[in-house]
């Protein structure tokens, strides 16, 4: 039997590289679902690598929110190609040494990470004299398409021809993961 091997998307183990929402109290529903995702992992065997979040190495953890157009830049996609390519050598070895790659898991909603969703949006400038800050705050919606380092990934893999799932992970809906790793 093969060993199992998944990649998962930096907060989804260390929630502390999230932007912080002032004012939003911890949600120990989404905590717990995320735990019980990882005893999933763990009980079924399944091997863990923690893929680097491109948003805490490039701004810190004390970064404002941030939407897909502002990190679609040539320095944050240069950004996220650099932090993948060790895990892509690592993704390499695993598959040639007979490991299974069960797939990478994002976060969707993520800029970075969405999968099936992203946050996009009109979002920038200097905001103490933005006289329509309320149209640039109501420009921010989701949408039906990946993050930045998704993208990135993506790209990376298909030039390997690598073909790896790629599943977004929706904070609110984790059992969809469970079915697709099992």
């Amino acid at each position: 039997m093969k060993e199992k091997v998944v990649l998962l998307a930096h907060c989804i183990l260390n929630k502390s590289s999230k932007v912080k929402y002032h004012g939003e109290k911890n949600n120990l529903e989404r905590d717990e679902k995320k735990k019980q995702l990882l005893k999933m992992l763990v009980d079924n065997n399944i091997s863990i690598v923690q893929l680097p979040c491109p948003e805490v190495t490039c701004y810190g953890v004390n970064r404002w929110g941030h939407v897909k157009n502002q990190f679609d830049t040539p320095h944050f996609r240069n950004h996220c190609k650099k932090l993948f390519s060790i895990y892509l050598e690592q993704i390499e070895e695993y598959k040639n040494n007979g490991y299974e790659i069960l797939g990478i898991i994002g976060i969707d909603g993520s800029p970075s990470c969405g999968v099936n969703r992203t946050c996009v949006g009109k979002w920038g400038g200097e905001l103490s004299s933005n006289e329509e800050l309320q149209s640039v705050i109501d420009s921010i919606s989701m949408s039906n398409e990946e993050g930045i380092f998704i993208e990135e990934i993506k790209k990376m893999l298909e030039k390997k021809h690598l073909n790896i799932n790629i599943m977004g992970l929706d904070e609110n809906n984790i059992e969809d993961i469970y079915k697709a790793l099992l």
